[in-house]
């Protein structure tokens, strides 16, 4: 594992896992590790969150994607620049949080400040976190999808083209828009769905569903 930047080397008391995410949001329910992929297959912005040895931080990305489904795995683009690769390197684990619409003001602001240069980020922008029930990684209030991951080493992928593969250990979703392995944004508020980024600040919601009824529906 490697050691944080500093002003960042603290020496803080490290907080067990536990098996319920302590603090949770109110609609908050577990998501079976073989629909993990499910998550993220729609192509959402997602906020990636680290922890080590207490500090933590949360950033933005708008590539991520389900890899695999047993073990399920996901990747994500995480740039040498920014604050929470040191802390994913150090810990050696990661969450993505699927942000709502919600939430896309705070999106741009934690993807575009960095904490490198600002500590005092998350406060800034009204980040508010609780813990994940098996890595360092905290995760965000007010997201519709959470996802707990263990980085799989890749030193090759990682240094050449900052890809980070980790493997699924915990998977969480707002039962109100996921539930029985699928999202279902047709039966809740607008602003409870997920954000895809274009650019230049602006993202699409999730929109109208599609459905095509088949064997294997």
């Amino acid at each position: 594992m490697r050691s944080l930047p500093p002003p960042y080397h603290l020496a803080m008391e490290t907080h067990l896992p536990t098996p319920w995410p302590a603090g949770h949001p109110d609609h908050f329910a577990t998501v079976p590790l073989a629909h993990a992929y499910r998550l993220l297959n729609h192509g959402p912005t997602v906020l990636v969150s680290a922890g080590h040895d207490g500090v933590v931080n949360v950033m933005a990305a708008a590539w991520s994607m389900p890899l695999d489904f047993n073990p399920p795995k996901v990747a994500v683009v995480i740039d040498k620049s920014t604050f929470t690769r040191h802390l994913i390197e150090a810990s050696g684990s990661f969450a993505l949080n699927v942000p709502s619409r919600a939430l896309a003001e705070l999106t741009v602001g934690v993807g575009t400040e960095s904490a490198m240069t600002n500590p005092a980020k998350l406060r800034l922008h009204g980040v508010r976190t609780f813990a994940a029930s098996q890595v360092s990684a905290p995760l965000v209030q007010g997201c519709v999808g959470w996802l707990e991951c263990r980085v799989l080493p890749e030193p090759h992928n990682q240094q050449t083209h900052d890809l980070f593969i980790g493997e699924v250990v915990a998977a969480w979703a707002d039962p109100r828009v996921f539930h029985g392995g699928r999202w279902h944004f047709e039966q809740a508020p607008d602003h409870l769905r997920t954000l895809h980024y274009v650019a230049g600040g602006q993202f699409y919601a999730t929109g109208q569903s599609v459905r095509v009824e088949n064997d294997h529906s």
